[in-house]
């Protein structure tokens, strides 16, 4: 059952990124350039996701003691920010500002077939292999 609803919930994602056009890097790029064509697009996705996530957020961590499908809620253990932090946010930004795609839209270009996105998928993934690979090694 678990496995059905991160399908879905992985579906629904996906398709509002399609239908919102997210999945297309012009539109991130469109939004980062604001000496040029600047495109709020973006602002406005964002801001009707965090219209529903942000109430339903809060009423499920006062109102439910467990989520329904987990034994218990797995929130962050840390709220400090640190030099790994603002790194990680640096290079992502850097990414996202290079090419236009961040991992849940780059996921669902998989569909497209393009080159560019299954180069990027890759470099993702050797990137995440490569931090797991540093983190145990200390």
């Amino acid at each position: 059952m678990r496995g059905f609803i991160a399908l879905l919930a992985g579906a629904v994602f996906g398709a509002g990124l399609a239908i919102s056009d997210m999945n297309n890097p012009a539109r991130v790029l469109g939004f980062l350039d604001l000496a040029g064509n600047w495109d709020p697009t973006l602002m406005f996705v964002m801001g009707g996701a965090l219209l529903v996530a942000l109430p339903l957020f809060q009423w499920a961590l006062r109102k439910q003691n467990k989520p329904l499908l987990a034994k218990r809620f797995y929130l962050p253990l840390s709220v400090q920010i640190d030099k790994k932090l603002i790194l990680g946010a640096v290079l992502f930004g850097i990414g996202w500002g290079l090419v236009g795609y961040c991992p849940g839209p780059a996921i669902a270009s998989l569909a497209h077939g393009y080159l560019e996105v299954v180069l990027f998928i890759t470099a993702m993934l050797v990137g995440a292999k490569f931090h797991q690979w540093q983190t145990r090694a200390r």
